[in-house]
């Protein structure tokens, strides 16, 4: 399982982006997601996951109210909208699916497959 997340970029803070989550296979169209992100010489902050149907979402509670994870199955994409971003949302974001494809939680640890993510830069 390959995954790839993108959409990343350098924003003023008070704006918007949004990354894209797909996969080589069907892996995301039929697995919860989860967004982390990561800066250098920390670790894995969990951001936001969605189950399958994309009904149930859980967001980490620095984000709340200002990302909104969503999906579209039928393009085996996920995606995370983020607004009114703030510079310390500079991170790099990853997305993650599990081996099983049904968890979706906020523990890093139970995801099996991660991308190689995509850098969001907040500036001042």
């Amino acid at each position: 399982v390959q995954l790839q997340a993108s959409g990343g970029g350098l924003v003023q803070a008070g704006g918007s982006l949004r990354l894209s989550c797909t996969s080589s296979g069907r892996s995301v169209g039929s697995s919860g997601v989860g967004w982390f992100r990561q800066v250098p010489g920390r670790e894995y902050e969990f951001v936001a996951s969605s189950s399958v149907s994309g009904v149930t979402t859980y967001y980490g509670d620095s984000v709340k109210g200002r990302f909104t994870v969503s999906r579209d199955n039928e393009k085996n994409t996920a995606y995370l909208q983020m607004n009114n971003l703030k510079p310390e949302d500079t991170a790099r974001y990853v997305c993650a699916v599990s081996g099983g494809g049904a968890y979706y939680g906020t523990r890093e640890r139970l995801y099996d497959h991660w991308g190689r993510g995509t850098q969001v830069t907040v500036s001042s």
